[in-house]
């Protein structure tokens, strides 16, 4: 499965912006701009599992394509969603429960970089992540 593996993050653009627009403080979006975000990937399938760890927590999410589930990033922001696999791009539709405005997330896998880009309110971001 393409996505398998362990990811860890190598570079940003325009984060920062993004996360502004996400109404993150700015001590949040410092910290976050360098949480040293390292991502384990395990697909079966329609099912996958993600390990999210960083300097800030550790987390654990279990999801299958196609089927909503509850999310919480890191800020604390809630979010409700799916992820859909066409060709080799994951797209995440999420909606915020604060505000009911969604955050669309893509992950494609291109060489030994996995991109993972990001759109919300018209503010587009990719965290780069490097196999580890």
């Amino acid at each position: 499965m393409t996505f398998n593996g362990n990811w860890k993050v190598d570079r940003n653009d325009n984060y920062e912006k993004f996360m502004e627009q996400m109404g993150i403080n700015m001590v949040k979006r410092k910290l976050a701009a360098h949480d040293n975000l390292k991502i384990t990937i395990e697909q079966n399938g329609d099912t996958f599992h993600v390990k999210e760890a960083s300097n800030f927590r550790t987390l654990e999410i279990d999801f299958t394509l196609g089927v909503t589930f509850d999310y919480s990033l890191a800020d604390g922001t809630e979010l409700s969603g799916s992820w859909k696999l066409e060709a080799d791009v994951l797209t995440g539709t999420f909606n915020r429960k604060d505000n009911g405005k969604q955050l669309l997330t893509t992950r494609i896998v291109q060489g030994d970089e996995l991109i993972q880009s990001y759109n919300y309110e018209g503010v587009d971001a990719k965290r780069i992540f490097k196999r580890a």
